[in-house]
């Protein structure tokens, strides 16, 4: 099959195995390093994005992705509410209730934000229920939902009762002002696995309500869900079209947006240290072809005169550097694919098994890995530059003069 001339050369350079032992070391060096730098990069990538992911679902979805608030007396939230719901980047709206709350038993007192669960906006607790009855916690009066971590501190279960002190809301009594109170029955237990487990519970909407004084429905806060929560810029321009007038917005990232940002910094970071071990092998690239042409300088200079110009001189050892930059890519991207896909089966393998009998979730996002495939690609045919510069320099008549 007809090939360039250049090609056909920089190929055999790039394969043959007879030669300086240092410099077919070094070669194999820069094919590994790259090879394992990108396996490393995809495989924590992918496990990062896993991590990301979990996140979003367990905790974003027990929470609104954004929140509107009214300011004061507001005439109906009716009206908005089916405006809201039109939107293309709302997947629900329902109204919402949310204080901060003090959870009180015989054996311990915690802190926790208290959200209240109206109908049509439980789906967020049913794929993580670990006991109790979704339909007891929607139809009794004061009922609790629970994260199993805050039911093992309070030492409670399934149809215990927990008192709820609400400082924020507070009655004139013959001791003075006090906090309002009840006691709630822990109606379910649920287990997202997730940071909101420590920080959220969940009440029948209608009790909270009666407990915060809220009188009617106008004084309710509107909870908005997105399809992607990581999408609010979309949303709010979207949410601009319409009167708001008299609320005012809160979304998520003020409440969580930490630790996502904590999330995504350590991927970056992570995803720094290991790409110096491709530039390390890169830099093996450019090592190794420097030593050939060195050790190659009479073969360049035949090939000089029998008619090679000096860009076709470049181009051969392009090609050789290229082919160790391509080889060692493939190479990481099939191992990288493969160990992220059994990282769970690897690790218990090897006697490493995380807390709670838990896996590492793993999520590959393909334009991450035509990305990381392509800077590799690339990384490596810029290596090839200076040393191909270097070989199109060599001059036939001083190399052959002693020939």
């Amino acid at each position: 099959m007809f090939q360039p001339v250049s090609l056909f050369v920089g190929l055999r350079y790039a394969k043959a195995n007879k030669g300086n032992a240092f410099i077919s070391f070094i070669s194999f060096f820069s094919i590994a390093g790259i090879a394992l730098g990108l396996m490393s990069l995809i495989t924590v990538s992918s496990v990062m994005n896993g991590f990301e992911q979990t996140l979003k679902n367990a905790m974003l979805d027990m929470i609104p992705h954004v929140q509107l608030k009214p300011e004061g007396e507001v005439k109906s939230s009716n009206n908005l509410k089916a405006q809201l719901a039109e939107l293309s980047t709302v997947k629900r709206v329902q109204s919402y209730l949310t204080s901060d709350v003090i959870l009180q038993t015989n054996e311990e007192l915690l802190g926790v934000r208290l959200q209240g669960v109206f109908e049509g906006g439980t789906s967020q607790l049913e794929s993580h229920i670990e006991s109790g009855s979704m339909k007891q916690f929607q139809s009794g009066k004061y009922q609790l939902a629970i994260s199993r971590y805050l039911a093992n501190s309070l030492k409670v279960q399934v149809g215990s009762q927990v008192r709820v002190i609400m400082p924020e809301v507070t009655t004139y009594s013959p001791m003075g002002r006090v906090p309002a109170q009840r006691l709630f029955t822990v109606a379910l237990i649920y287990n997202s696995r997730s940071e909101a487990d420590t920080q959220l519970a969940f009440a029948n909407g209608k009790s909270l309500a009666r407990l915060m004084r809220k009188k009617s429905k106008s004084q309710l806060d509107i909870s908005i869900s997105l399809h992607d929560a990581f999408s609010l810029e979309d949303f709010y321009k979207e949410l601009y079209s319409l009167d708001t007038s008299g609320y005012t917005s809160i979304d998520w990232q003020i409440q969580q947006g930490a630790l996502f940002a904590a999330v995504a910094m350590e991927k970056r970071v992570m995803s720094l240290l290991l790409g110096l071990i491709v530039l390390v092998a890169i830099f093996n690239i450019i090592s190794g072809l420097s030593m050939m042409v060195k050790e190659k300088q009479g073969e360049v200079a035949i090939l000089q005169t029998l008619g090679f110009t000096p860009m076709m001189i470049s181009k051969v050892f392009m090609v050789q550097g290229l082919y160790n930059g391509v080889i060692g890519t493939l190479l990481g991207l099939f191992a990288g694919l493969i160990l992220a896909n059994y990282i769970n089966e690897v690790m218990s393998l090897v006697g490493l098994s995380l807390l709670g009998g838990m896996t590492l979730p793993v999520k590959f996002e393909i334009t991450g890995l035509i990305i990381l495939a392509t800077l590799s690609v690339l990384l490596s045919f810029i290596a090839t530059l200076y040393p191909a510069k270097q070989a199109a320099k060599v001059m036939p008549a001083e190399v052959l003069r002693y020939e």
